[in-house]
């Protein structure tokens, strides 16, 4: 029980990048979520779990600068096992939320899903190559009605791979993150579509339940399989995939559409704003260039004044500027490494835009 308004005992996400690392005396801080609420728990067991350790977590999220609002809200999702709608624009650091949550929690690689208006709900549960099936079995010299059935049974595993979202379901003990990015771009049933297969926990794969008599158990590839990786395939049990521990799912929006109040209180809302002053700026460019020499470090403090006037004067009625953190960064960097990014010329309008360097620079 919370009793104090500002008390963070119960985070488990603490947004401070510093990985954890499992080791005999102390558990990682996902090992102490408490037990979901009732209607957030699913009916597999422990004996069902797969044993599997996915790639580890890239260090993207390493530079990510959490604020009391993002902690709060990716507790709270972690807690009540709910997705995280994080909304905001492009720039704003949305992605970068995944990889940071992945890496300090040590949840392994983030599983990723970028929105088309194209995108379905089986793109992101599973793929089934038929026609690479097909062409397998004809450069074999044999077609599909020839083979005996285990054969063919065997085969199938070989032309399934499970979509991100398939791989975030599969019964592991520990959840797995998932990013589904710009899923503002879906059509129009697809997020409700999604949330009815989170609720839900499961979902069927009708190619495994056809053949379920004769072979029950069919090895397949995750999302993030790793080519000759010992024990890297997965088995499905049955031609269904029964979630054990929810993943960390986060949505990524733009805000180009609305979504449905279905949709919206099933979620974790979090609104991300670009950083326009020297107090959120500064954590994020010491992050990348922290170990600079005194002219260096000068030139920095040049294109973050700059970038802070021209973001001010770019606001829109929303309240964001309209140049993105990465934006920044790519002008440092480029700066630093003694490009001729201060002075007129189609580099300094490729990088910075609308920016106009200040002061006579």
């Amino acid at each position: 029980m919370i009793t104090e308004p500002n008390r963070a005992d119960w985070w488990i996400f603490a947004g401070n990048n510093k990985q954890h690392q499992p080791d005999k005396y102390e558990a990682l801080p996902i090992d102490r979520l408490p037990e979901p609420p009732s209607w957030r728990r699913y009916a597999t067991t422990t004996s069902a779990l797969i044993a599997r350790v996915p790639p580890p977590a890239d260090s993207r999220g390493v530079s990510f600068k959490s604020d009391d609002t993002v902690r709060k809200m990716v507790n709270a999702a972690l807690l009540l096992r709910r997705p995280l709608l994080v909304t905001g624009k492009p720039g704003s650091g949305k992605s970068s939320l995944a990889s940071a949550i992945a890496y300090e929690l040590n949840l392994g690689a983030v599983l990723e899903w970028s929105i088309t208006s194209r995108s379905t709900l089986k793109e992101g549960l599973y793929d089934y190559d038929v026609l690479g099936r097909l062409y397998a079995a004809d450069i074999e010299g044999r077609g599909l009605d020839t083979v005996s059935k285990d054969k063919r049974e065997l085969e199938l595993g070989r032309f399934l791979r499970l979509g991100p979202l398939g791989t975030a379901m599969l019964p592991t003990s520990r959840p797995r993150v998932l990013l589904i990015d710009e899923i503002d771009k879906s059509d129009v049933d697809l997020p409700n579509d999604l949330l009815h297969i989170l609720e839900k926990g499961s979902f069927e794969i009708p190619e495994l339940l056809r053949i379920v008599a004769e072979r029950p158990t069919v090895p397949v590839r995750p999302d993030d399989y790793v080519a000759n990786r010992e024990n890297d395939l997965v088995d499905i049990k049955s031609g269904k995939v029964q979630c054990f521990a929810f993943p960390v799912v986060i949505m990524t929006s733009n805000g180009e559409r609305e979504f449905s109040p279905a949709f919206l209180r099933r979620c974790i809302r979090l609104t991300m704003k670009l950083p326009s002053d020297q107090e959120s700026l500064r954590p994020i460019v010491d992050a990348y260039f922290g170990n600079l020499n005194p002219q260096a470090v000068a030139v920095v403090e040049q294109v973050l004044t700059s970038f802070i006037g021209a973001q001010q004067d770019s606001r829109d009625d929303a309240g964001d500027g309209n140049l993105a953190t990465d934006q920044l960064l790519n002008a440092i960097y480029l700066a630093v490494q003694g490009a001729d990014l201060l002075s007129p010329g189609d580099l300094h309008d490729a990088i910075l835009g609308a920016l106009t360097i200040r002061g006579g620079m």
